[in-house]
């Protein structure tokens, strides 16, 4: 197979372009000052994000990594203690800046696919006297570094009672909340209204260009703004991203379950290639994790072999045989089956365990 003139990216969900309806929205956006809280489109943005997850104000940021830093600066304190996965993408993926720029410590429980167990939690709260003040919990959902797995409204229930007695605050890194709300068959508002701040992007499965927000109560809401203006993140005429993002908000979500098919449908082709490991049960959203059989081939001349043939997915944390495609608006079906053409080509040419051994 010669390699395609367009590539099927499936490195991840922020290769998603805007919509024509988002760029008349972002031409036509109404714009003011929104450090002076005076752009009529970023508040209506911000109204209305609340709103969908049933918090009482929101602030626009940047990015999602932004987004966390804001929500987990607004409710600790230097020297404090954050309880998160050893797999969460605040911890792994976000050069630690929650931690370096807030003077935190991450107290680090393990992951159970994509939720650490209310036991690991309970354990992990420091006792009152000499020790670092426990603060603050951290929950992901859906869960990045664990193939895109979910969590309950229950099972986040449970965490924020455990917190909330012991006097400690919850942070849900939402970026797929959306994802999540659709695999369960639920409103994200049950997903999200156990934990003290959620934090959603705009920019992965809801296609805007740019953007993510960070909700919660007034009180907390009004803090982050103070920690996004610290760390330089406070924003001028931002209507003309925020149009983008309403956008996304009123018309993406609805059609993510379609990206949900389009993953199941290659992991379930990903089951019928040899070589590869891969347990489609577990795909729910629209990420898909395998590996590649070490024996048959190695997980790095993989993906470099796919992307030579206009595959392109990526690696997780580094040098993990563990791969992760992505699906998303802009992949159609046509292109799953072309993808698993290519995996399959691929690994046809690469040495069985029997020619190895020879």
């Amino acid at each position: 197979m010669s390699a395609r003139k367009t590539p099927i990216e499936l490195r991840s969900d922020t290769f998603t372009l805007p919509t024509s309806a988002m760029r008349r929205a972002m031409a036509e956006a109404e714009v003011g000052d929104d450090q002076y809280g005076e752009d009529p489109t970023v508040n209506r943005l911000e109204k209305r994000a609340a709103d969908v997850v049933g918090k009482e104000a929101a602030v626009y940021v940047a990015s999602g990594m932004l987004g966390n830093l804001c929500g987990v600066l607004s409710q600790t304190e230097r020297g404090d203690e954050v309880i998160l996965g050893d797999l969460a993408h605040i911890y792994q993926n976000e050069m630690g800046a929650s931690f370096v720029l807030g003077s935190l410590q991450p107290r680090l429980v393990p992951n159970r696919d994509g939720l650490p167990s209310l036991e690991d939690i309970e354990a992990a709260i420091r006792p009152q006297g000499m020790f670092p003040r426990t603060a603050l919990v951290c929950l992901e959902n859906s869960h990045n570094n664990c193939g895109g797995s979910v969590i309950t409204a229950a099972q986040t229930q449970a965490v924020a009672d455990l917190a909330h007695r012991q006097g400690m605050r919850v942070h849900l890194d939402g970026a797929r909340i959306f994802n999540a709300a659709a695999a369960l068959g639920v409103d994200a508002r049950a997903l999200c209204e156990p934990a003290d701040t959620v934090q959603f992007c705009f920019s992965k499965g809801l296609s805007a260009p740019v953007g993510s927000i960070l909700c919660g109560t007034a009180e907390t809401v009004a803090k982050a703004r103070r920690v996004r203006k610290l760390l330089g993140g406070a924003m001028r005429q931002a209507g003309v991203i925020a149009a983008a993002a309403l956008v996304a908000l009123e018309e993406m979500r609805d059609r993510l379950v379609d990206d949900h098919r389009n993953a199941k449908a290659l992991a379930q082709g990903l089951t019928r290639i040899r070589g590869v490991r891969i347990d489609a049960d577990r795909v729910v959203t629209n990420i898909v994790s395998f590996e590649i059989d070490p024996e048959w081939m190695d997980a790095a001349a993989f993906a470099k072999s796919c992307a030579e043939r206009g595959l392109r997915i990526s690696r997780y944390l580094g040098n993990s045989p563990r791969l992760r495609a992505v699906t998303h608006y802009g992949i159609e079906r046509s292109e799953i089956e072309d993808a698993l053409a290519i995996i399959e080509e691929v690994m046809s040419k690469a040495r069985t365990p029997v020619a190895a051994a020879d």
